[in-house]
């Protein structure tokens, strides 16, 4: 087996692995772009913490950020990631 490919996938695990950035993932996933007040408001995080697991998200090509007008709505872009989301996290209304 590739040992960059298996190093790229455990890269993707690692960002996913906290139960906030999951969330946001999740949350992006089956409620469609969202920007960081809305995230925030789901959540009841501060900003600062929603910005940095964005952050993180965003460095690990999970999500992208497309920016409309002044603010920044982000979406997951990755496939894999969206294979686990669909996997652990069925859609519920709960998101």
């Amino acid at each position: 087996m590739d040992d960059s490919l298996l190093e790229q996938k455990a890269e993707l695990l690692k960002a996913l692995a906290h139960p906030a950035r999951l969330c946001i993932v999740a949350n992006l996933y089956y409620k469609g772009k969202c920007n960081v007040t809305n995230i925030q408001h789901c959540m009841c995080m501060p900003q600062s913490t929603i910005s940095q697991h964005l952050a993180k998200l965003k460095a690990a090509g999970i999500i992208k950020g497309i920016r409309n007008g002044l603010e920044i709505e982000y979406q997951v872009v990755d496939e894999d990631a969206i294979g686990i989301i669909k996997t652990l996290i069925p859609c519920t209304k709960n998101l």
